[in-house]
């Protein structure tokens, strides 16, 4: 690997890493020679992961329920135990809820919130000393947002909150970038748009479906783990240590 893209020495934290676009990341992070810790609420999904990408690089697992303040505070709480800095922390971990319109339900807004936007908030919160540690003028610590085309263009899909969240992730992540960049840490947004993951699993495979989907898509096709990971290390290298305050839309012309 060209050393403008290696994370050797580099320590990541990526959120929702045991599955899907997380998951993409942080074997990319691996690949790339970077000590990478995944988290998610399924213990046993962390081992697995850990296990997989560890006989790539290093990998390690921590349980962790970010949908409420504690949860953040023991991950970070735990984490603290393990690490003496945080070069790179990927807020992937999020959720979505679809009902219609009139009937959709007050404890789906609030959990799409919660997850989406608090969650993220408390993470970076926490984790912002070992940030400050990691981060030099030379080499800036580096927080990745998992935004959404959802936040960019108008297709709901009756997912009523998981646009308007994505949204205010965006407008929180550009206001951090203009705070934090002189503390040495970057902040950016990868926006995907279609990318296998658990949450379009209903729609990859349904064959009517995903014909009717990726005919919106300007490309005519769903993102590949590949994209995914190279864009992901480009902005925890060096090629991304002059960029922040970005929302990269990565959906082959969706949002156009």
């Amino acid at each position: 690997m060209h050393p403008y893209f290696s994370l050797r020495g580099r320590t990541a934290l990526v959120t929702g890493g045991t599955r899907g676009i997380g998951k993409m990341i942080a074997k990319a992070f691996v690949e790339a020679g970077a000590t990478v810790y995944v988290c998610a609420r399924d213990a046993q999904a962390c081992q697995q992961t850990a296990d997989e990408l560890g006989a790539l690089g290093h990998c390690h697992g921590i349980a962790a329920n970010l949908a409420s303040e504690e949860g953040v505070l023991q991950l970070a709480t735990q984490l603290g135990k393990q690490i003496s800095h945080l070069d790179i922390l990927v807020n992937n971990a999020g959720t979505t809820w679809g009902a219609p319109l009139e009937s959709y339900p007050v404890k789906g807004w609030e959990k799409v919130m919660q997850l989406n936007v608090t969650s993220v908030f408390n993470c970076i919160q926490q984790f912002l000393p070992l940030l400050r540690k990691a981060g030099s003028e030379a080499s800036p610590a580096r927080i990745i947002n998992i935004g959404s085309v959802a936040g960019i263009s108008s297709f709901g899909e009756q997912a009523y909150a998981y646009g308007p969240s994505k949204a205010a992730l965006h407008q929180l992540s550009r206001i951090l970038a203009r705070e934090l960049v002189s503390q040495h840490i970057n902040v950016n947004v990868i926006a995907p748009g279609r990318f296998p993951s658990k949450m379009t699993q209903h729609i990859g495979s349904d064959e009517q479906a995903l014909a009717q989907d990726t005919a919106l898509i300007p490309m005519k096709r769903w993102g590949r783990e590949e994209e995914m990971a190279a864009l992901a290390i480009s902005l925890a290298s060096t090629a991304g240590a002059y960029m922040t305050g970005n929302i990269i839309a990565l959906d082959g012309g969706f949002s156009l």
